[in-house]
């Protein structure tokens, strides 16, 4: 079911992104030089960006905004829509922050989309140089909240192609409140030990596929929050980080669901875990339905396939009570590779609200240092073809 789905949501999405890019009728181009950005580093060019966008999504032919080689200081840059057109954000130089990490620090967002349909984003790289971030918050000190680097929200039919995101403060590339998104061909990267670097998180969003990523942070390579919907996730090169990740959910009360994902044709290495699905132990309205994990391969990987519904990664002021948070329809196939943990399969589940229709199909994961091993609680299910570590439910 998750499988089907998803790759009709794909292959809907990718037709309307071929429709867009095919388009006959003529471009206007913006070039932000024009208006007085400059490619060296140095000048703020802030202003001119935002001035090429503020005429671009007025205009009504299709429009480019379009940023030379060169390299360009920007501050915050809101995008906001709707636009009267098609706009195409083309970028062949490099996008860099402020070395004052309060200078973006403090919105929550480096570089947003907001509010805009039909938005094609290619090319280049940012760099948002959160090292000096990172050092604040590891001392903890008085620490502005973090910029997200990329972000989409309340938008729809969005294409982002060929991007280079480097050191965010916080999390790389969000998507909020938004459906038909296509992310393709992207590398994420940023020091293993960067705090909550996530490299892609969608929430309440639908109709997201994301396909042929390089990513490589201190957290999430992706995670899927509340309220993502028919998601497919292919040819991903995850690591370091902690894997693709199903929550944390359970975080509110009242919470929407996750439903309908695919995770296929990717490869893990050295990461803390593989792929998971986490939720706090505290009463929720949350639900994970139809997910399938296939073809994947774990490179000496920790946890390679964990449900936790006792998640508290800190240890601390844990909820300790039981997940509201209902799992059913997972579906873990073709997996193999080596663990770094000799529990390489952890199925740990609410007490009141059992994990059901768990499926185990063809998993060959070893131990470096003997035999993995698997760990089962209130899961429910069946296994099929070979399974190791062995089928505990």
């Amino acid at each position: 079911m998750a499988n089907n789905t998803s790759f009709l949501c794909a292959i809907i999405l990718f037709s309307t992104i071929v429709f867009l890019t095919n388009s006959s009728t003529a471009m206007t181009t913006f070039n932000v030089q024009l208006y007085g950005a400059r490619g060296d580093g140095k000048t703020d060019s802030t202003k001119p960006f935002l001035t090429a966008w503020t005429l671009a999504c007025g205009s009504e032919a299709q429009s480019m905004v379009y940023i030379p080689r060169g390299t360009y200081l920007v501050r915050n840059l809101v995008f906001w829509g709707p636009c009267k057109n098609i706009i195409t954000f083309k970028i062949d130089g490099k996008l860099v922050a402020p070395k004052n990490y309060w200078s973006i620090g403090n919105s929550g967002y480096w570089i947003l989309f907001a509010k805009v349909n039909r938005i094609l984003v290619y090319g280049g790289t940012i760099d948002a140089k959160g090292a000096g971030y990172w050092s604040c918050r590891k001392k903890g000190g008085h620490c502005p909240q973090g910029a997200r680097s990329i972000s989409f929200s309340w938008c729809n039919n969005v294409l982002l192609s060929g991007l280079t995101s480097l050191n965010s403060q916080n999390l790389h590339v969000t998507v909020h409140h938004s459906s038909n998104v296509r992310i393709q061909n992207i590398r994420i990267r940023a020091p293993s030990r960067s705090p909550n670097t996530d490299g892609i998180i969608v929430q309440s969003s639908s109709g997201v596929t994301i396909s042929g990523a390089v990513i490589g942070t201190g957290d999430d390579c992706i995670a899927l929050n509340q309220g993502s919907v028919n998601i497919y996730i292919e040819r991903v090169l995850c690591g370091p980080g902690h894997g693709i990740s199903i929550g944390s959910l359970g975080d509110h009360a009242d919470e929407e669901g996750v439903n309908n994902v695919t995770v296929t044709n990717s490869v893990f290495t050295k990461t803390r875990n593989g792929v998971r699905i986490k939720s706090w132990a505290r009463p929720s309205t949350g639900f994970v339905r139809n997910v399938e994990f296939r073809n994947l391969v774990m490179r000496n990987v920790g946890n390679p396939l964990i449900i936790d519904q006792n998640y508290c990664p800190s240890g601390k002021g844990c909820p300790n009570q039981s997940s509201g948070v209902k799992i059913s329809g997972v579906t873990f196939a073709n997996i193999k590779g080596t663990s770094t943990t000799p529990i390489a399969m952890k199925l740990d589940c609410s007490g009141s609200h059992h994990c059901t229709e768990i499926t185990l199909k063809n998993i060959k994961l070893t131990y470096m240092k003997g035999a993995t091993t698997s760990y089962c609680k209130n899961a429910h299910g069946g296994a099929s073809g070979v399974v190791v570590p062995m089928n505990c439910m």
